[in-house]
C-alpha cells in the first residue's frame, strides 16, 4: 500500500463498463514524513476520499482486485482514508 494525498479528479465521459459508478481522482504519492514522492497518479476512488485528504492506494493487480468486477484495466486503487500519521524515532 502506498501513502497518497488527493490533489484533483479526473472527469470522463466514456468509461469501460467495469468502471460505470467510480470516480477517478489524481493522487500524489507520499513518503512517510509526508513529501511528496515521485509524479502524481490516476486511481479509482472506492472510499468516497475528497480533495486534501490522506489515503492508501494499491497497485498493479491489487488494484483490479480491489473491484466488484476483477477483470478490469484499474492500476491504482484507493482503498483506505488515513486518519492520522504517527511516526516513532
Amino acid at each position: 500500500m502506498h501513502l497518497c494525498r488527493v490533489i484533483g479528479a479526473v472527469w470522463a465521459t466514456v468509461k469501460v463498463d467495469t468502471l460505470t459508478g467510480y470516480r477517478l481522482l489524481v493522487v500524489q504519492p507520499l513518503s512517510h514524513d509526508l513529501t511528496e514522492k515521485g509524479s502524481p497518479v490516476v486511481a479509482v476512488d472506492t472510499v468516497s476520499a475528497a480533495p486534501g485528504q490522506l489515503v492508501y492506494i494499491v497497485k498493479s493487480r491489487e488494484a483490479s482486485k480491489a473491484l466488484e468486477e476483477p477483470f478490469n484495466p484499474v492500476d491504482a486503487t484507493i482503498v483506505g482514508i488515513v486518519d492520522e500519521v504517527r511516526t516513532s524515532t
